[in-house]
């Protein structure tokens, strides 16, 4: 079979498929290219699952572009709390307010606006202008990606330049014309629930007649597994500092994974360093503040997506010092049911529920 029919018998069979399996989600029942651009930002990285009650959320709370570029970015952040790589809302915040001051309010349809805007690359801008804007652009996410190296048997490093290239030159190959919306839905929807990362459904895929890794028995070496470094793993002092009845909390500056977020104060345990010194030397360095460390509060295991923390957390009493914002960008002492007005990382959300396990009927 040549290429060009095969691709036609893959829109027809998947096309198919799509219009009566595919999943019921809640960003696909609506044409706004605002809400389509909110669920694509959410879905970077993060599972459907995981997204579903966030985007529902965030669109009750930010219902249009305009109420999300006049919104503080403290909302914003806590909004997304617990999401994880806050930097996408951070984007977003900064986007919308792009959008509302270049585009009257209007997410722009072509490739060539779409990827100005902060936070958008190439794959969302795929994803937005054919979804939201039929338009016949392809899309290559994971998913994507890996349904193209099985059908077409591409044995070299997806993640390379070249192979890039060709995946993307496939993607739009395939693509019929005015369907783009649902044919890049279909192929998301295939990998996301058949032609899975490890033990794809073969037997089930509505596509497997036309699938070459399948027909080399290659399905389950395909994509090429990159052998990955490995992960590097911190041990971190974390101080949470009393004054009667307040605790000291720090924001961080906006930059790196975290930025912009609060926090306990704390760092990184030097080699050879025993955990409670840590607590004392980085809030003292960080907020120029003494401090006397107490017992341990609670030891939180948490992994990010390139690196594991372990942090130590001990409560202290506050000695000396007027806070100052030294290695920080803002501070505050704060009661403990006040902490929940303030967007944390993940792991810190561990030793809130353990203060509050400990302390809560203490407060006046």
């Amino acid at each position: 079979m040549k290429q060009n029919e095969r691709i036609e018998l893959i829109q027809k069979q998947l096309l198919a498929w799509y219009k009566k399996y595919q999943r019921d989600l809640p960003w696909r029942r609506s044409r706004d290219p605002y809400a389509i651009w909110i669920s694509e930002i959410m879905l970077q990285q993060t599972q459907v699952i995981t997204v579903k009650p966030y985007y529902l959320h965030f669109l009750k709370t930010f219902p249009t572009v305009k109420k999300l570029a006049n919104a503080k970015l403290d909302s914003v952040l806590k909004c997304w709390e617990g999401l994880g790589y806050y930097t996408r809302a951070k984007n977003l915040h900064k986007a919308a307010k792009t959008i509302v001051s270049d585009y009257q309010c209007q997410l722009p349809s072509s490739i060539e606006d779409l990827i100005k805007i902060p936070g958008i690359g190439p794959y969302t801008a795929g994803a937005i202008a054919s979804i939201a804007f039929d338009l016949d652009e392809p899309v290559l996410d994971g998913n994507v990606m890996r349904v193209l190296c099985r059908l077409f048997t591409i044995k070299t490093n997806p993640k390379e330049s070249d192979t890039q290239k060709k995946l993307w030159t496939l993607a739009r190959k395939m693509i019929p014309t005015g369907q783009a919306s649902f044919f890049n839905q279909a192929l998301m929807d295939l990998g996301a629930t058949i032609c899975t990362p490890s033990k794809p459904s073969c037997e089930t895929c509505p596509i497997s007649d036309c699938c070459k890794a399948k027909k080399a028995k290659l399905q389950h070496e395909l994509p090429l597994k990159v052998k990955k470094k490995p992960v590097p793993h911190y041990d971190i002092g974390i101080g949470v500092v009393w004054k009667k009845n307040k605790i000291l909390i720090d924001q961080r500056k906006d930059e790196g994974l975290l930025g912009g977020l609060w926090e306990f104060p704390g760092g990184k345990i030097a080699k050879n360093e025993k955990p409670q010194a840590c607590v004392k030397r980085e809030i003292k360095e960080e907020l120029a503040v003494n401090v006397k460390v107490n017992n341990l509060l609670i030891i939180v295991k948490h992994a990010y997506s390139h690196f594991k923390i372990t942090l130590h957390v001990y409560e202290c009493d506050y000695v000396s010092g007027r806070p100052k914002a030294v290695e920080c960008a803002a501070w505050k002492w704060v009661s403990l049911d006040q902490l929940d007005d303030y967007t944390f990382p993940a792991a810190n959300h561990k030793i809130i529920a353990e203060l509050n396990k400990k302390h809560q009927g203490n407060q006046s």
